[in-house]
């Protein structure tokens, strides 16, 4: 118990405290207009208040990836929540407010400009290709998850759950902005939080279930995966949205077009990451005490996290609480597809160019990625799962690198994203070289010393062209250099 509340208080003050840092040293100015007003559509670019635009961000970042991430994370013990408050703050938090501000700070545009502007051409074309993989990759995702959920709750074919969801992105990815998203969302983010404050009193006030009763201190730094899985690097995969990522780069610039005040971005963005790191933190624990142990949650879960979902929340909330829970669940996911079809569509037409004024011009690019999503949910979900969780972290990195980059361009303290993004590198070199289904199958040992010393090539190389640009006065290509 006092761990969590631990781990719940440190979340909160890294918001205030090295949230603040984090503004501090990228530089805001209240007096800079911001795309919302410069560049006004009616469709994506329009302004928004803070709290509006918080729960928007929220419900964007957070699909199943903090509910079902947690819970497969969990198998390792407590040291879940470790790397859930650690991450979160000091790496997902500070991802999740450059890939906004950076967004603000350059007219709106996705991820791919961004890594372009600072990291070359090559970066960019890259991520135009990566980001759409990526974005269908979790549109796919998130159709499958509540759908299945959907199905195990009304006993209908899954098949027809797919068709609706799917009738229901192809609707939100087409209307402007503020019509479904900018209505629906922050009564839909109010409705997550009430999920996640009441499972946790649920569980605190139960009598069969003790939170976290059955762990020690020592086991907050011990790996008990009862399948004798690593822990390293595979955790850091495993619990992807909940601690850092790739996905939310391609989400902040949504609310990055709606953003009234360069004031607001820690609350927006940093904040909406701490608000999705509690969450995680609530079902990773809910899944460490709900079944006494990680052995039993292994043998319950039969590897579906929804089944702990739709169990505990029946158990402990009772049917008319326990359907509530689940339709926070089931919410979670959509809400979080719908957008990601939204972005790819974005992406796609900053590549070509093409204005998004007009529904001939935006049904160009939805109805082709519609066609492909379609097609992808024929896939397994564990298959689709397992290529997410790599490509979502993959994603991390790089907009964490583009991140150095701008700041050393700028001769600002590079090193808040400098270090997660050379951690964050190793992970996922160390991960793809070791896994026998989707890199090379090597040894811990080589595929870990390969990934330190990839990584540190890259540092330097970043460090370098970084400082070139500097001292070329790239400087004053930028935004940046307006004055207040």
């Amino acid at each position: 118990m006092l761990w969590f509340l631990l781990c719940i208080g440190l979340l909160i003050g890294g918001y205030f405290i090295y949230g603040a840092f984090v503004e501090k040293i990228f530089g805001i100015s209240q007096h800079r207009q911001t795309p919302a007003f410069k560049q006004t559509d009616g469709v994506d670019f329009i302004p928004m208040p803070k709290g509006k635009a918080y729960l928007i961000q929220l419900l964007n970042i957070a699909g199943v990836g903090p509910i079902f991430g947690p819970i497969l994370g969990a198998l390792y013990g407590p040291a879940a929540m470790l790397w859930i408050v650690l991450g979160c703050i000091f790496a997902g938090a500070v991802h999740d407010y450059f890939s906004g501000m950076l967004s603000i700070r350059n007219q709106g545009q996705s991820i791919p400009h961004l890594a372009g502007k600072y990291l070359g051409k090559s970066a960019k074309h890259f991520m135009n290709v990566f980001a759409i993989i990526l974005l269908l990759l979790v549109g796919v995702v998130f159709i499958s998850a509540p759908a299945g959920l959907l199905s195990k709750l009304t006993g209908w074919n899954v098949s027809i759950f797919v068709m609706l969801i799917f009738s229901y992105y192809l609707l939100a990815t087409l209307v402007p902005i503020d019509k479904i998203i900018g209505k629906l969302y922050p009564f839909f983010g109010a409705l997550l939080l009430f999920m996640s404050v009441g499972l946790t009193i649920a569980l605190v006030l139960s009598n069969e279930h003790q939170l976290l009763a059955s762990y020690s201190v020592s086991d907050v730094f011990s790996n008990l995966n009862p399948n004798n899985m690593p822990l390293w690097p595979a955790l850091f995969i495993t619990i992807a949205c909940g601690a850092v990522s790739g996905f939310h780069a391609t989400q902040s610039p949504l609310m990055a077009r709606c953003v009234e005040n360069e004031t607001n971005g820690r609350f927006v963005f940093f904040g909406a990451m701490i608000g999705e790191g509690i969450i995680a933190l609530i079902w990773c624990a809910l899944a460490l005490s709900f079944y006494d142990g990680v052995a039993g949650l292994n043998a319950e879960m039969a590897g579906n996290p929804a089944n702990l979902v739709y169990t505990a929340s029946h158990v402990l909330l009772g049917s008319v609480g326990g359907g509530l829970a689940i339709l926070g669940v089931i919410i979670l996911p959509i809400t979080s597809g719908d957008t990601a079809f939204r972005s790819a569509r974005l992406i796609l037409s900053e590549m070509f160019h093409t204005s998004q004024k007009t529904l001939p011009k935006r049904l160009l690019f939805a109805v082709p990625l519609f066609i492909v999503g379609g097609i992808l949910t024929q896939i397994d979900f564990a298959v689709l799962w397992r290529y997410f969780g790599v490509a979502n972290q993959a994603t991390a990195v790089l907009m964490l690198w583009t991140s150095s980059a701008y700041l050393l361009r700028h001769q600002k303290l590079h090193w808040i994203t400098t270090l997660p993004a050379m951690f964050m590198t190793t992970v996922v070199i160390s991960f793809l070289l070791h896994s026998e289904t989707l890199g090379a199958g090597l040894p811990m040992m080589i595929s870990t010393t390969a990934g330190i010393i990839s990584t540190l090539v890259v540092t330097a190389l970043i460090i370098i062209k970084g400082k070139q640009a500097s001292e070329l006065g790239v400087l004053n290509q930028d935004d940046d250099v307006i004055k207040d």
